[in-house]
């Protein structure tokens, strides 16, 4: 075992101070990461603040990791010291069930293994990016291409994958009409991979404060759900319809956008609350509601790969570990834009 620091929350809703916590030895196929830069997920707050119920204390959250490897184990064959690689949301999975070898590793029907608070396979609790080294499996890392800039990549390792799946699972390119739902961290990703895919790209949003930063980041349009005369001038207009927000979903006005066979994606998780929908929604048009949990992978490797040919990275603002529980009460407000990533060189035992 090796110990490194990093930030913990000792109890729901406790603020974040320096640590130290215990890696793992290397196993024959494990990686020993630095980690350069880790994202601030709204899923790390959900968790930390007992929004999704009961969590494993003390927390270390990060799931969108991004560094650089410093050591192997000795029958590693995919990575060696010095490459560049990012670490998601699953560490580990069954790998042998059909959902893990169809490639969905994050359906794995045992279960998959999260970057953080979680249980592996041998009963010890993961620990997340928020420190300053992770040991994993290398078949759940990944290669960040050489000219992803680390920092604006860090997002992508969850928000990235969380668009980019469903955006090519139902077929988005030139000629689709797509739409999503809030301009955040989630959002913003979503926008510039829909535009690089040739969609047309609408993004709806409670008012009008974005229209310029869509419209910059690659929306053809952009409308105010308060605004009425708008929102229905859309109706049947839409093929998919992403919602990346995390409020209760009331889903009959956006399925009234959605024209013959239109799919309503939900990838942001609304606080363990039902999705309400009246059936005459579903039945008009053939309209569905779908979830769509990260991906698996191959293809996160895929999103990287997709991402660098296009230049695209996340919005972000580099904070200091001293910074991260006033980023929390910044993200829940709406005000920052888009991503928040902590340099983890920041990381010490009594930040």
């Amino acid at each position: 075992m090796q110990n490194v620091h990093a930030l913990a929350a000792e109890a729901p809703n406790a603020a974040f101070k320096g640590t130290v916590i215990a890696r793992r030895d290397l196993r024959p196929h494990d990686v020993l990461v630095a980690i350069s830069y880790v994202g601030i997920c709204h899923s790390d707050i959900h968790t930390v603040r007992g929004e999704w119920g009961d969590a494993l204390f003390p927390l270390v959250p990060g799931h969108e990791i991004t560094g650089v490897v410093s050591a192997v184990g000795a029958e590693v064959t995919r990575f060696r010291a010095g490459d560049r690689v990012g670490v998601g949301v699953i560490v580990d999975s069954c790998r042998v069930c059909p959902n893990c070898m169809a490639g969905q590793e994050q359906h794995c029907q045992s279960g998959a293994t999260d970057t953080y608070n979680s249980i592996d396979r041998t009963g010890e609790v993961t620990y997340g990016g928020y420190s300053t080294h992770i040991v994993v499996d290398e078949e759940f890392v990944l290669h960040i291409p050489d000219h992803l800039d680390l920092a604006r990549a860090a997002p992508l390792l969850c928000a990235g994958i969380t668009l980019y799946s469903p955006l090519k699972k139902f077929d988005t390119g030139k000629g689709t009409r797509v739409g999503i739902v809030g301009l955040g961290g989630l959002g913003h990703v979503g926008v510039k991979i829909a535009h690089a895919l040739g969609a047309e790209v609408t993004v709806l949003s409670r008012s009008a404060r974005k229209r310029a930063d869509a419209l910059r980041l690659g929306a053809d349009h952009y409308v105010a759900v308060d605004d009425a005369e708008h929102l229905a001038a859309l109706s049947g207009s839409l093929d998919l319809i992403i919602n990346t927000v995390s409020a209760p979903l009331e889903a009959d006005g956006l399925l009234s956008l959605l024209g013959l066979n239109g799919r309503l994606v939900v990838v942001g998780l609304p606080d363990l609350l039902p999705i309400s929908a009246l059936p005459a929604s579903l039945f008009r048009n053939g309209r569905g509601i779908v979830a769509s949990k990260i991906g698996g992978i191959s293809e996160t490797q895929e999103m990287l790969e997709f991402c660098a040919a296009h230049d695209i990275g996340a919005a972000i603002e580099v904070i200091s570990a001293l910074d991260v529980n006033d980023a929390f009460d910044r993200v829940v407000a709406g005000a920052v834009r888009y991503r928040f990533v902590i340099d983890a060189s920041t990381i010490t035992a009594d930040g």
